[in-house]
């Protein structure tokens, strides 16, 4: 594979329809999709499932943190000197931590956060440089949000 990144196995355009239908509305009753993708209710709701247990989608509610008592959100860049892996497994287990990702550039993993106030975050920052085979971090602190969007299609 040069340059190209392969679709995940199992996923053709009936299956690829049904991901864009629940991302447009992830309530879209299973009737509607499969009217919407030509096939039966039953047939939509195994596709779903079948989708869900092999991990290649969720159907969560995405929330407003601030609305929700959580007034602290931050990405924090994280260098490591060890095996980058370890330390965002590591990472990855935080509670606080919703979104987790090995990167290429000047920090190896870059880690989401979303805090009930500026003491608990600084409590995870110190938490996160305290775990094995992390060298520094940085913290970038959220001051607004000007998009958020899980509905880019399956392309």
């Amino acid at each position: 594979m040069t340059g190209e990144i392969a679709a995940a196995p199992g996923i053709d355009d009936v299956s690829k329809a049904i991901i864009e239908q629940l991302q447009e509305d992830g309530r879209r009753s299973y009737a509607a999709i499969g009217k919407a993708v030509g096939l039966s209710e039953a047939a939509v709701r195994q596709r779903v499932q079948k989708l869900a247990d092999a991990g290649i989608m969720q159907i969560v509610a995405v929330t407003d943190p601030l609305q929700l008592g959580f007034p602290r959100q931050a990405m924090l860049g994280i260098k490591t000197s060890g095996g980058v892996e370890e330390a965002a497994d590591l990472i990855a287990d935080i509670g606080q931590v919703d979104y987790c990702v090995i990167t290429a550039g000047s920090f190896d993993i870059f880690a989401e956060v979303v805090c009930e106030s500026d003491q608990d975050l600084m409590s995870l920052v110190n938490l996160v440089r305290s775990l094995p085979g992390v060298s520094g971090t940085e913290t970038f602190m959220y001051l607004s949000l000007r998009k958020q969007a899980y509905n880019w299609g399956t392309r």
